[in-house]
């Protein structure tokens, strides 16, 4: 399952990504917001960056006004690699070499068609594990070392 959320500034690109999903019959949980109401971005990518991590999404796509924002939030979570995307081959890249369980995209400045293309060329992508693993271990032992503070 998938993990959606945003605020304001990437609701409405969240919600055509929603529409894209229910389109390719993949499930998702949208954990807000519901509006474009002003929030605070924070609150949105940590309940995506906690499904993951307690094991009731496997993957997360989060939606702010750039992906920044919501991009530093998540990545506070242990075991949460959030990237920011905005092309199709920095999305295979993320997956494929960081093993990216987040993307984050910015609804102010990726367009809808490009953000669907950056979906699916990460959903569709594998993690290559190899080298890359030993690099995934490296910030796993950073992340650890922080808990502990």
């Amino acid at each position: 399952m998938i993990s959606l959320g945003c605020d304001h500034g990437g609701y409405e690109l969240k919600e055509i990504i929603k529409k894209h999903l229910e389109e390719k019959n993949i499930e998702y949980k949208d954990f807000g917001t519901y509006s474009e109401e002003s929030v605070d971005y924070p609150e949105y990518a940590l309940k995506v960056a906690e499904s993951i991590r307690n094991g009731e999404s496997d993957l997360g796509i989060l939606c702010c006004g750039t992906g920044i924002g919501v991009s530093i939030a998540a990545n506070k979570v242990p075991g949460i690699r959030a990237a920011v995307v905005g092309d199709v081959f920095s999305a295979r890249a993320c997956k494929e070499h960081n093993n990216a369980n987040i993307i984050c995209l910015g609804g102010r400045v990726t367009g809808p068609g490009l953000a669907l293309m950056i979906v699916d060329e990460w959903l569709n992508a594998e993690f290559s594990g190899g080298r890359h693993q030993k690099r995934i271990d490296k910030i796993a032992k950073i992340e650890k070392r922080y808990e502990k503070i």
